[in-house]
């Protein structure tokens, strides 16, 4: 089990990549003189620098940004390993600053995570082999039958999680529903302030380019030539799902330009945003534009004094929690 208690309050900055969450953390930081605790995936890897945007020193201006260099990127990581070395590096006992955009971090801060039991590779294998040699929907049938609540939300098509829910009651003998009941949020809703930078898809788009240019200008080339010569394979799974990285080693090994690779990390940088907005419209974040950074710090030291006199924060306005602009217009 992971040690940790809820803060006082919590206040998460999340949102599209190229937003400016860094930006508005550090503003916070320092007018609350908080740490800013990173949210981010590829942030905890050793070496992967500039790639991962990590917060450059004039950013941090002397401030701790946590949760950043963990491990080498040939060591795998999930987010069991991330809330450990959250509960390892972070007390509980003070407000939390988290700025990030990785959304099963969060995802793992609201709801909690799956404690239940690990896999078991012979009775996957077996339920595998069973759903190649049976009748179609004979997996989903079976899981109807232990577990009709899961089976609603799988289709029958979706072998994988079938496999794991009917592996799960096969276990431990409970449907896997009742496995994700018992999952407990780590922060308290009632204290925690989710902003977010808010900006038109154009704009989001110029600042990707820009970003991948100025990589490229600060020795991204190089910072990937290094971790090739560092091990081999030079990343793990979860590691090797980084945007940029691998695009650039293949062109390394290919013996072709690796700045060729600019639209092609572009794209897929600029699908990672669609999937970053998409998930966070279905939340509840108070969005502000860059220039509303000063109303933003307002917001932060009011529900911190709400906190601080024993009471929960107060919600924000309807207009304040939705975008500024058609969703569709951010695809």
């Amino acid at each position: 089990m992971i040690g940790l208690e809820a803060p006082p309050l919590a206040v998460i900055i999340a949102g599209p990549t190229c937003g400016g969450k860094s930006r508005l953390a550090e503003k916070i930081a320092e007018q609350m003189n908080w740490p800013v605790h990173v949210m981010d995936s590829m942030k905890v890897y050793r070496g992967m620098d500039i790639g991962s945007a990590k917060p450059s020193e004039d950013l941090r201006q002397g401030r701790p940004f946590t949760m950043v260099d963990l491990v080498d990127p040939w060591q795998e990581f999930t987010v069991f390993d991330w809330l450990q070395a959250l509960a390892a590096q972070v007390p509980t006992d003070q407000p939390w600053l988290f700025s990030g955009g990785t959304s099963f971090y969060l995802h793992a801060l609201r709801e909690g995570i799956f404690a239940g039991p690990g896999s078991d590779p012979e009775i996957r294998q077996r339920l595998a082999q069973q759903g190649q040699t049976s009748p179609a929907g004979t997996l989903h049938q079976r899981l109807v039958e232990v577990d009709p609540e899961v089976a609603r939300q799988i289709h029958p098509n979706n072998h994988k999680r079938i496999i794991r829910a009917l592996e799960v009651y096969e276990i431990s003998g409970e449907p896997i529903t009742v496995w994700h009941r018992r999952r407990v949020p780590i922060i308290d809703a009632r204290r925690t302030l989710l902003l977010g930078v808010h900006r038109q898809r154009d704009e989001i788009h110029q600042r990707i380019a820009l970003r991948i240019e100025a990589m490229f200008e600060a020795g991204w080339v190089a910072e990937v030539e290094q971790l090739l010569a560092n091990h081999d394979p030079p990343w793990s799974h979860t590691a090797a799902q980084s945007i940029g990285y691998q695009q650039i080693a293949m062109a390394l090994r290919d013996g072709t330009d690796p700045h060729e690779q600019f639209e092609s990390i572009q794209v897929k940088t600029r699908a990672l945003v669609r999937s970053q907005m998409a998930w966070a419209r279905k939340l509840p974040i108070e969005w502000y534009s860059p220039e509303e950074s000063a109303l933003a710090l307002e917001r932060v030291q009011q529900v911190m004094s709400e906190v601080e006199s024993g009471g929960d924060i107060t919600a924000a306005s309807a207009s304040r929690l939705k975008l500024h602009e058609n969703p569709e217009e951010q695809d």
